[in-house]
């Protein structure tokens, strides 16, 4: 509907532009009739309103923006020339054509980039209330400031809305690690799926690794641009490069995860909200509930690629019940490089984990077995007193996230398969919580095929 749209506030133009040439309209008549065709353009925008795929949230904010600045401009236009009889230069409406629909375009690109998605349903019995806070690690200082400050590690809450009615005594706690250049939301349905289910989801962002986020000042933190250019240039570099800046890129994220893991515990545990805590005023008595209703003895972490890799070290703890990887290498489990090979964690891996993998990364695991490559995720796999593999056919790297559903473009330019989005993400949101039902709750077997 977005092209349709477009489509037709440029024929509006081009109409608008033949029709004042062709009248040889002065400046005055035809400020008149810029502002009536920016009149019409705005209505044809709200009438649109009521087509599917046509609304007014971010995608289309721009777009009236635009629209209501070009009418006032145009009015004031009218005020100026209203006495300017003069014929209006072809040439110059030309420009303002060509001017008009570049700026109609440029405001549109949300439109085109990402589409009208509100989410998968759900299967649970519960609506999803959502809180956020941030945690201050006072035991590491930011080593992308230099002003003195101390880690932060974001943190979003998706729990039942009626925690604190619920007859169980408390709820499994999940967290969640994003990718590079990722954001809290990435596995967003995911979480939903499973805080409607009897789960307490927390998402953590790694500031500088995800694609932005706020700090306790409100400031907007970006990914930073080393981190983005070390994860661009990874396929130039040997591997001994490239052990030596993801093993960095892990240890922050692998404390970032302790640290959260560790506050929220404790805070579960005794009921206090610490120092560590940043919350707003009115978001205490809401965090109280939550936290009296995790129940720290099942306890389960997942993420998507570097997340994954995240979860799955992290997953070491003895205070972890089960851990899923989506689509990651495992590289906090490399812990050397020596005669020109990576050195692998040798040590069973003794959490139950599920490791969801893509055609290609399934074909690379495939091709390390074969050849007799060391790759960390077939070790742990081997490793695992209880481990899981799946992969899905037909899917690249970003399939296991909800970026097909939000942006496919975005998510064809990084990497998406064939698969069907919707089709492939509730599946993989099914076997998650059949999962995690199993081992945070001790529901049921699991039982997975080796593909999907």
């Amino acid at each position: 509907m977005e092209k349709l749209l477009f489509i037709v506030l440029v024929i509006t133009e081009i109409v608008f532009a033949a029709w004042t040439i062709k009248k040889k309209t002065s400046k005055k008549k035809w400020s008149i009739s810029r502002t009536a065709a920016n009149a019409a353009e705005l209505l044809v925008y709200l009438i649109m309103l009521i087509l599917p795929g046509i609304d007014f949230s971010f995608r289309f904010k721009g777009l009236f923006i635009l629209l209501v600045i070009r009418i006032l401009i145009s009015v004031i236009v009218f005020a100026v020339s209203r006495k300017n009889e003069k014929s209006k230069k072809s040439s110059r409406i030309v420009l303002g054509t060509v001017f008009g629909i570049i700026m109609i375009a440029l405001s549109m690109i949300p439109a085109f980039i990402f589409r009208d998605y509100t989410g998968r349903p759900v299967s649970g019995p519960y609506s999803v209330a959502q809180s956020r806070a941030i945690l201050i690690d006072e035991t590491r200082l930011e080593e992308n400031e230099n002003d003195g400050s101390f880690r932060e590690v974001p943190v979003y809450f998706f729990y039942p809305e009626c925690i604190d009615e619920l007859d169980e005594e408390s709820l499994p706690l999940v967290m969640f690690s994003h990718g590079a250049f990722g954001y809290y939301e990435s596995n967003a349905s995911t979480y939903l799926e499973l805080a409607s289910n009897g789960y307490i989801v927390v998402s953590i962002e790694h500031p500088y690794h995800s694609l932005f986020t706020k700090d306790t000042t409100g400031k907007t933190i970006t990914v930073d641009p080393e981190f983005f250019a070390g994860a661009m240039d990874a396929g130039s570099k040997s591997e001994a490069e490239v052990y030596g800046i993801t093993s960095g890129w892990m240890e922050i994220r692998e404390a970032d995860m302790n640290f959260a893991l560790d506050t929220i515990i404790h805070s579960a545990e005794t009921g206090e909200l610490g120092d560590e805590w940043f919350l707003t005023e009115d978001s205490e008595d809401a965090f109280t509930k939550i936290l009296s209703g995790i129940d720290t003895d099942n306890i389960g972490l997942m993420g998507h690629s570097l997340g994954g890799a995240t979860a799955v070290t992290v997953g070491r703890r003895e205070d972890v019940s089960a851990v899923i990887d989506f689509d990651g290498t495992m590289l906090g489990e490399e812990i050397g490089y020596e005669n020109g090979n990576i050195i692998v964690n040798p040590e069973p891996y003794n959490t139950p984990i599920l490791c969801f993998d893509s055609e290609s990364h399934h074909a690379d695991r495939v091709l390390a077995e074969e050849t007799g490559y060391v790759y960390s995720n077939n070790v742990i796999m081997d490793n695992a007193a209880e481990g899981y593999s799946v992969y899905f056919e037909e899917t690249a790297h970003m399939n296991f996230t909800d970026l097909p559903l939000f942006s496919p473009f975005l998510a064809k330019n990084l990497g998406m398969g064939d698969r069907d989005p919707e089709e492939c993400i509730d599946k993989i949101n099914s076997i998650t919580l059949q999962f995690f039902d199993r081992y945070l709750k001790g529901i049921g077997d699991f039982e997975i095929d080796g593909k999907y």
